[in-house]
């Protein structure tokens, strides 16, 4: 029990939780509720900064979630050109989190970083369709283990305002490794070949590092699915 509550903090979130704290020491000094007010704040910006390990699944060709959030979209997309992977459409699915999930990003399978490319825009809603066209985003190409080229982008959205991406050109990573973050509220998509389905569904909920949410070596249908 104590580990579901006192969770690992992001290293990039004690500035912030420091920031708030003092904030909070300042305006307690002259205004006691405002003290308070900033209390609940330094409280919410630790619990943003979260980031509890996960349990991975680790069969070869499963793709996890790189996000917690729900699945916003499933649908065909080309890739962001600076990727250059080709303008022919591949399997989307965009993962949106909201202000109170765990922003930590993972890698979604094993492979090698092949090319990453930052692109600056504006910060429109995230669900939106357009954000994945018009928002700040990192975006990242990978080549699988078994030699298939994936891409996952992080994106701004609406109150985010600074995407972290820690890995590098050539880099060799892990199904479910930490690979960074995006500050206060976002989506990652991840662009899939089209021959590979979703296993998840519009509206469900995916936890980054565990969930499921393709497969290289599944044969069968994209799932749906409803509320019960």
């Amino acid at each position: 029990m104590l580990k579901s509550v006192f969770v690992p903090i992001n290293r990039a979130g004690w500035p912030f939780i420091a920031l708030f704290a003092a904030l909070t020491v300042i305006a307690a000094y002259f205004n006691e509720p405002a003290g308070w007010v900033g209390v609940i704040l330094t409280i919410w910006c630790t619990y943003f900064f979260r980031d509890p390990d996960r349990f991975t699944p680790t069969r070869d060709g499963l793709v996890i979630s790189p996000a917690d959030g729900v699945v916003q979209m499933i649908q065909e997309a080309v890739p962001p050109a600076e990727l250059e992977m080709g303008d022919q459409p591949l399997n989307r699915i965009a993962i949106f989190m909201n202000v109170f999930d765990v922003h930590v990003n993972r890698v979604p399978i094993a492979g090698t970083i092949t090319k990453l490319a930052y692109r600056p825009g504006k910060f429109l809603n995230a669900s939106l369709d357009k954000a994945s066209e018009f928002n700040e985003r990192q975006s990242v190409r990978l080549t699988t283990t078994g030699g298939a080229d994936i891409a996952f982008v992080q994106i701004a959205g609406l109150v985010a305002r600074r995407i972290k991406c820690d890995i590098q050109e050539q880099q060799s990573v892990i199904t479910g490794e930490r690979f960074g973050l995006i500050r206060f509220g976002s989506r990652v998509d991840v662009y899939l070949p089209k021959e590979v389905p979703a296993l998840v569904a519009v509206g469900q909920r995916a936890v980054a590092g565990e969930t499921v949410i393709a497969d290289f070596d599944a044969n069968e249908q994209p799932r749906s699915g409803e509320i019960r």
